[in-house]
């Protein structure tokens, strides 16, 4: 099995002409491997296998990494052989491998380290060549106000440019976001250029390091791609100033998120209506130029791209796996302290049993506030539009009895008021610091004050405890003054 670099270097090589016999020598394959990976038309990441079996060579793998290290500092003809390493690591560490199991280990970190060209950015922008970035923006996301990522893919050629919402700038993000422009304008750009801080990869040190998941997402669609270099925003001039339109002009009042499959879908064909203005250099519509860069793109593949990242974490005494942070996401008791499959895509997690058998599908949670799907918190934003389901709802069910019986108390327009207080806070602390510092907060003073529970849910979420009273705070009086109605 070669690594995903090699198989994006064969399919470019093929593409660019190269007979089958100068890409296998090229890549030190066979000629059936080559057929293999340029004839294969998937490469989305399937469940991970079961782990092999340890070699003996694991425990001094770290060993002969760090003298290869070592030897870029030294001068070319006075560095280690895979012989040498394999007399050193008997002599001196005890080893008990074969000479050819060490030399075929080192042959594989030699290809690793040089497979990775330097890649650099073109002065003249063809068509069909595209950048790509995130920008950033506020959007009302279930009535809360929200900083979300906008991805935006550049054509510099005609200057169109398409973006999509997503809450994160991970590859998971980006992959989805790619597959669905792809998708939309009916091909594939020939070749992308990314900022070095976005999530699929970057430049480091002259060579290009792409994450698993964006190397099988390139050589799927069969683009090239490379990185800016590092502080270099002047390299991708045509998307950074591409994101700055959108967000002036397509999100301009803050909009309203609701469905972002259908807000992403939406966004799409507003971008493309954007471009009827002409091309600030070349004078024709935007969007005739486009034609050309549509021309000269890829066709897309007979099989869509699954953008997700496989994990196997361990459900916990209640069933409920952690990923990525503080999320929690319930399966069911049954499955306790269970080792599970998730498959982790970039605005859904669906998870699977040991055995590969489906349990069940969560929305994915971002951020650094604590998440449990099966907190009550999921239900206040419907709460807040439709208050006359608060009692039979759980997040009722989960108030102390003095807590409950305020909010029972309360009118249709208070209640809606303090049950948006306490989604807002929810999603900025999560639910459990919020339900604690409401009930202090109701506790000391009788009501729900917003200040309070901000200042308490914030302590609370950071592990610095609770704000204490020594005893119960009327603040009747400052309503009075702040009401206008004091003298």
């Amino acid at each position: 099995m070669i690594n995903m670099s090699t198989v994006n270097s064969i399919r470019q090589q093929r593409r660019d002409g190269f007979s089958i016999s100068d890409i296998a020598r090229m890549n030190g394959v066979s000629r059936d491997t080559v057929y293999k990976y340029i004839n294969q038309d998937g490469f989305s990441p399937g469940p991970p296998a079961k782990r092999r079996n340890p070699s003996k060579l694991d425990p001094y793998k770290p060993i002969i990494r760090h003298w290869l290290q070592e030897d870029a500092k030294n001068w070319r003809k006075q560095r280690h052989t895979a012989r040498r390493i394999w007399q050193r690591l008997v002599s001196e560490c005890g080893a008990n491998v074969s000479e050819a199991t060490v030399s075929r280990y080192v042959s594989k970190l030699r290809k690793q380290s040089s497979s990775h060209g330097s890649q650099f950015l073109d002065l003249v922008w063809e068509p069909g060549q595209a950048q790509a970035d995130f920008g950033e923006a506020d959007f009302y996301v279930s009535g809360v106000r929200t900083r979300l990522s906008f991805f935006v893919l550049a054509f510099p050629y005609s200057n169109v440019g398409l973006a999509q919402v997503f809450p994160g700038e991970n590859a998971e993000c980006v992959c989805q976001a790619l597959k669905q422009i792809f998708e939309y304008v009916g091909g594939v750009p020939t070749r992308i250029v990314f900022d070095n801080a976005t999530g699929i990869g970057r430049r480091v040190c002259g060579g290009v390091r792409a994450t698993e998941l964006f190397g099988r997402f390139a050589a799927h669609y069969d683009f090239a791609y490379a990185f800016c270099n590092p502080n270099s925003g002047h390299e991708k001039g045509s998307v950074e100033n591409k994101a700055g339109f959108i967000r002036r002009n397509l999100l301009v009042p803050m909009p309203q998120l609701a469905n972002a499959a259908a807000f992403n879908k939406n966004l799409l064909a507003r971008c493309m209506e954007s471009a009827r203005k002409p091309h600030w250099i070349k004078g024709e519509p935007e969007e005739q130029l486009f034609v050309e860069d549509r021309f000269a793109m890829l066709g897309l593949p007979s099989k869509p791209f699954e953008a997700v990242r496989y994990l196997r974490p361990v459900a916990d005494k209640k069933g409920k796996v952690q990923v990525d942070g503080p999320h929690f996401y319930s399966t069911s008791p049954a499955f306790a302290e269970q080792g599970m499959l998730v498959a982790l895509g970039a605005t859904s997690i669906r998870i699977f049993d040991g055995d590969g058998t489906f349990v069940c599908e969560h929305a994915r949670a971002y951020g650094g506030a604590p998440t449990d799907s099966s907190d009550p918190a999921s239900q206040l934003h419907l709460l807040c539009q439709k208050p006359g389901g608060w009692a039979n709802s759980q997040v009722r069910a989960s108030l102390s009895d003095g807590l409950r019986g305020y909010m029972d108390s309360l009118g249709k327009d208070e209640l809606k008021a303090e049950l948006r207080l306490m989604r807002e806070e929810a999603a900025r602390t999560g639910w459990s610091a919020t339900l604690q510092a409401v009930e202090l907060a109701h506790a000391a003073t009788s009501r729900i004050d917003r200040a309070s529970v901000a200042v308490s849910a914030a302590r609370i979420a950071s592990g610095n405890g609770v704000i204490a009273y020594d005893e119960p705070v009327d603040l009747a009086g400052y309503d009075i003054v702040f009401s206008g109605k004091g003298v």
